[in-house]
């Protein structure tokens, strides 16, 4: 599988370093702002779900109108609909994108985002309605037949979706975690499995669990793994430093002249991802070849928080050690959300893609000239 590149789908300019001035939907900013991906080499964009923010399968259906090739990642989380109205819902969004579509299945980490919209099941639990929710998606997508469904959290009859995707046999479904529970059911599951980026020792961890939970669920493969970095860019490494410590004090600008809200640092995060990052932390504040973990000590290990500082071809090379360990799909976001999509995307995912095509190909060849003796050794 060639290498794909997940960008975000903002609505509006705001980020940990830039307050937001105006509302929580900017159109002509969310326009703007897919097609500075579609146009500088993305394939994805992640249409991200909080309990309070515009909903993202609307935003993205708007989207679709305004671009022609990328594809469009809609978070979801399985509390706030029933899933056979939501298999008819993404349904009828993969039409409107002309296949494009794709659900990102969010369990819930924060108990009081889950509580703000009536969730109170406890976490473990809402592992197992993801399992559930992931099954019925399926099926409703692929099953011309009438089906029961009868689970521990959904219960149903006869269904049948009228309309199915456009895409066959289904779009791909992604799905993040990193406890025991989220490794059971993203790994029976899911077509894609998200991390968030960790250390290359710490990543390799994950893997080789996900492996073993994928074995014991009877899958011959594992899900594509996809993995989340916060790129940091310049000319030199010299200047990315500086800027990578620009960064650190525009987002404490940014928490201290607003009501921004961060973890307690006292208080130990509920998701198990939060609390893999801030042991990286504690490990140091530079690991591998350019993985930088500041933002994340100072953002309480809120989510997608580690960044990759250097050069283009540094934050190249860096994402190509993921490559070697198996991950496929890259997550990345900037700081300065719309300039560093463009950045990235002309600097950083050619050299990606080329050095990938160039590995691919002398491995084909290595298989045709030594009859699939898989001991060639690549270049680095």
């Amino acid at each position: 599988m060639a290498v794909e590149f997940l960008g975000i789908a903002g609505t509006n300019p705001a980020s940990e370093v830039t307050p937001r001035t105006g509302g929580p939907l900017d159109l002509e900013y969310t326009g703007k702002l897919a097609r500075a991906h579609e146009d500088n080499g993305w394939d994805r964009i992640l249409f991200a779900y909080h309990s309070g923010a515009p909903d993202p399968s609307t935003v993205a259906a708007y989207v679709a109108t305004r671009t022609e090739r990328i594809n469009l990642v809609v978070a979801h989380r399985p509390n706030v609909a029933y899933p056979t109205l939501t298999a008819k819902t993404f349904a009828t969004l993969d039409h409107i994108s002309d296949g494009r579509f794709e659900v990102h299945v969010i369990t819930g980490g924060s108990t009081a985002d889950q509580a703000a919209e009536g969730d109170f099941l406890p976490k473990d639990d809402r592992y197992g309605r993801t399992r559930e929710f992931i099954q019925i998606l399926k099926q409703a997508w692929t099953s011309d037949e009438r089906f029961d469904f009868a689970g521990q959290h959904y219960r149903f009859e006869q269904f049948v979706a009228d309309i199915k995707p456009l895409q066959q046999p289904r779009p791909r479904i992604s799905f993040g975690g990193s406890s025991a529970a989220a490794y059971a059911v993203g790994a029976a599951e899911a077509d894609i499995f998200a991390l968030w980026g960790e250390p290359l020792a710490g990543t390799k961890e994950q893997l080789a669990t996900i492996d073993a939970e994928a074995a014991k669920a009877g899958r011959s493969d594992r899900p594509t793994i996809q993995i989340a970095f916060r790129p940091i860019l310049a000319p030199t490494e010299e200047l990315a430093w500086e800027k990578a410590e620009s960064i650190l004090g525009r987002i404490k600008d940014v928490q201290a002249g607003t009501t921004y809200r961060r973890r307690d640092p006292g208080k130990t995060p509920e998701n198990a991802g939060s609390r893999r990052l801030l042991a990286a932390v504690d490990a140091g504040e530079r690991h591998d070849r350019a993985l930088w973990t500041a933002p994340t000590g100072l953002t309480g290990g809120g989510g997608n928080s580690t960044a990759l500082v250097g050069t283009p071809e540094t934050v190249a090379a860096a994402l190509l050690d993921y490559y070697d360990l198996g991950v496929r799909i890259f997550s990345a976001r900037g700081y300065d959300i719309y300039d560093d999509a463009i950045d990235f995307g002309r600097y950083v995912i050619p050299l990606v893609r080329e050095e990938v095509a160039r590995r691919e190909a002398g491995a084909a060849g290595g298989q045709a000239a030594d009859g699939g003796d898989s001991r060639q050794e690549l270049a680095s």
